[in-house]
């Protein structure tokens, strides 16, 4: 089985971000890969290794971002985790809409050949949550969303995955090829099972970090780069943010001398009573 995964690098969101002319003004920002991405890439390696035989690799991980030329440093990241190659279609990601990204994603995912589709379930920049639907739109292909548990069958080509719904949990089963997003909850220790490890293996909590082996084998992996021309996409954004502006700051507060007079002004100054 091949599975692409895609990734993204953000603005770090443990900064405070500066608003300059209506934009976002990343010039000095720090970036960083998206979270969900991260464990995105963990559900591949869960369903890739079979833990009681190292060598005996399930699957070929392929990690895929959309990113200005000469910023793939999120690239090499995910593959000292263990993906086995990158792909990057080098254009600036911060010019187009969703549904270029999704058109991006799906010329690749048929130009490699890919079995599945793994996503997180949002970009933490923008929390659209919507580029993996609309792939798999694109490639008429069956999908499941803020998926918290995944089973491999390998043996019927099909995924059986668990999301949690407003009343439950909701299983989906779906044939292969196919598009999934996840949600946090499929980085806990027995959210994965691929039908070659042990059904009662637990993995270490989390996305793995990149071990110095690694780190030092990423600097081997190919990465193969590809324009947007290359795919057959022209870069477009039909939909743009018309302006960007910081919320007004929050008025001093009041002293009252009362419990009643607190009272009063909530009922006939916030209205909330």
């Amino acid at each position: 089985m091949k599975i692409l995964v895609t990734v993204k690098r953000i603005p770090d969101p443990d900064e405070n971000l500066k608003i300059a002319g209506g934009a976002i003004d990343t010039s000095s920002s720090k970036w960083v890969p998206n979270a969900f991405d991260e464990y995105a890439v963990e559900t591949a390696l869960r369903l890739a290794e079979n833990v009681s035989d190292k060598k005996a690799r399930l699957a070929e991980v392929v990690v895929l971002s959309i990113c200005p030329k000469g910023q793939r440093q999120h690239i090499t990241q995910f593959l000292a985790m263990g993906a086995d190659r990158g792909i990057v279609v080098e254009a600036d990601d911060t010019a187009m809409d969703s549904q270029t990204v999704a058109k991006l994603i799906a010329a690749v995912f048929k130009k490699e050949g890919c079995d599945l589709l793994i996503a997180g379930k949002l970009s933490q920049d923008t929390e659209s949550n919507e580029v993996a639907q609309r792939v798999a739109g694109l490639l008429d292909l069956p999908q499941a969303a803020f998926a918290a548990t995944l089973r491999w069958d390998s043996a019927a080509g099909s995924l059986s995955v668990a999301r949690e719904v407003d009343d439950g949990v909701e299983t989906k089963n779906l044939p292969l090829p196919a598009v999934i997003s996840v949600d946090l909850r499929i980085v806990l220790p027995t959210s994965v099972h691929n039908g070659a490890s042990p059904d009662d293996h637990k993995y270490q909590e989390g996305a793995r970090l990149a071990s110095l082996r690694g780190i030092t084998m990423a600097k081997r992996k190919k990465v193969d780069a590809y324009s947007p021309a290359d795919l057959g996409v022209e870069p477009t954004a039909k939909l743009r943010y018309a302006e960007i502006t910081p919320p007004p700051a929050r008025a001093a507060g009041q002293i009252v001398d009362s419990a009643q007079a607190l009272v009063d002004k909530l009922a006939s100054e916030a209205k909330v009573l």
